[in-house]
């Protein structure tokens, strides 16, 4: 038994790991800014439940709990406490991916899903039939998965020891290039945290250490990677090795065909046909039969935060999305624009990074979906430094948004003054959509702003 500290523990990344190696013997330390706020309480009591000590951010649990190697997210800055505190100590520092590929590894079928947008969905979608159908998979998500809300802890993991394990491999700090899959997923690839020349090197280089490949034969960029042995998947090209057709787009569902088998999916937007397809793909290669991979799917409840419907009051209903770059926030949009009404968005940029990089491209596609019905509603980008980051602010993508051709597009310096504007305008039959990463008290405050309408 080794004892581990986990820094930044309530992270989406950290925490599925922190509970494996708890279950795995480890004695488990954790400690997180967010819970020295007064923030993600939620979080800090499922992790308290299954056993993990949650301390202060302060080195403490470098100092006085003894560990003996500490885990810690690559968004953690050098002069953090617990970093400091290590590093004084000699005591050995993780990444977290890292640890996550020494798990991957030991497992003989290993498969790691890749991909600017999905990674997380098509992971919970694999993990969720191997399990249903009795393979006693191991999963690594950085999603919750809905389907397992009813267990002890955060529900973005499952842990078995047999020899399939299924994990969601980052691209935005090059991680995925890290790992040694037996099969390897890329969904799509477009812009986000790098250029997109830089990210076609990583998904290139991630392909090289891949046994098998399965690649959307639809995405232009994705295509574009090489293997010698890959399976594609699509939903345009009949001669893809997985092909489905007769896409319906249904309230809460989509229907499909699959080699003249007619499917229900219980998610919406299109988009989650190209998740589906790579996880029935991935049970296939597996021996699973894909028409019993695609029936397990019509149990799939889905992830959180992934275009999630958090409820209906009044006849407005209300959205949560994770949408976080051009890619995300038009796969969200479209798939709401496949049904009549106005769409009232709060996008909230979750750093400044990523509004320097790609808010353009948002302003571009807000400018493509949102007519002039529709409102936009922007508050400052979530982790701006007012000093370090006064070059960017949530005002500059509004203006993007303006300049592309929204005409109702909002800056706010807080969400609670874009709560006060959505309580204003909704009325019934308007759909409002909550976007942002990063940003954990968003699902509470979709489920106040549903108790105000």
């Amino acid at each position: 038994m080794t004892k581990i500290g986990f820094c930044a523990v309530a992270g989406n990344g950290m925490s599925p790991l922190a509970q494996i190696m708890k279950l795995n013997g480890h004695e488990i330390y954790g400690s997180d800014a967010s819970f020295d706020n007064g923030r993600d309480e939620f979080r800090k009591k499922a992790l308290s439940d299954v056993g993990i000590i949650i301390r202060p951010q302060d080195g403490t649990m470098v100092n006085q709990d003894g560990i003996e190697v500490l885990i810690a997210s690559s968004a953690i800055a050098d002069n953090n406490p617990d970093i400091l505190a290590a590093k004084a100590k000699n005591i050995p520092i993780k990444k977290r991916s890292e640890l996550l590929a020494d798990i991957f590894q030991q497992y003989k079928y290993n498969i790691a899903v890749g991909g600017t947008c999905g990674k997380s969905t098509t992971t919970a979608m694999i993990g969720y039939i191997l399990d249903s159908l009795g393979k006693n998979p191991c999963m690594i998500n950085g999603a919750f998965l809905k389907n397992y809300q009813y267990r002890k802890g955060l529900p973005n993991y499952i842990y078995n020891e047999d020899d399939i394990c299924v994990i969601e491999a980052d691209e935005s700090d090059g991680s995925i290039r890290n790992y040694h899959p037996y099969i390897g997923i890329i969904n799509n690839i477009s812009h986000d945290h790098e250029p997109l020349e830089v990210l076609m090197q990583y998904f290139q280089s991630f392909a090289n250490h891949c046994q098998k490949l399965i690649v959307n034969a639809d995405c232009p960029n994705a295509s574009q990677i090489t293997h010698p042995d890959i399976i594609t998947f699509s939903t345009r090209n009949k001669d893809a090795d997985f092909y489905v057709s007769n896409i319906s787009a249904q309230p809460l569902s989509i229907r499909y065909t699959l080699s003249g088998h007619t499917f229900r999916l219980p998610l919406i937007g299109r988009f989650n046909i190209y998740n589906a397809l790579a996880a029935i793909a991935t049970c296939s290669l597996l021996g699973i039969n894909k028409f019993e991979a695609a029936h397990a799917l019509e149990e799939f409840q889905g992830v959180q935060r992934r275009l999630e419907l958090i409820g209906t009051r009044n006849h407005i209903s209300v959205f949560i999305d994770f949408a976080h770059n051009a890619g995300k926030i038009e796969a969200s949009l479209a798939a709401l624009k496949e049904f009549p009404g106005r769409l009232i968005v709060m996008y909230q940029s979750h750093k400044p990074m990523s509004a320097r990089t790609t808010g353009e491209e948002d302003g571009v596609i807000f400018g493509k979906y949102l007519n002039q019905h529709d409102i936009l509603l922007m508050p400052e980008i979530y982790m701006r430094d007012p000093i370090k980051d006064s070059d960017i602010s949530g005002a500059d993508l509004v203006r993007y948004a303006k300049n592309h051709g929204v005409q109702n597009a909002y800056f706010y310096e807080t969400k609670e003054q874009v709560r006060d504007h959505i309580l204003k305008v909704a009325l019934p039959g308007d759909r409002i959509i909550i976007m942002g990463a990063r940003d954990n008290s968003l699902p509470q405050f979709c489920r106040d702003l549903l108790k105000d309408l």
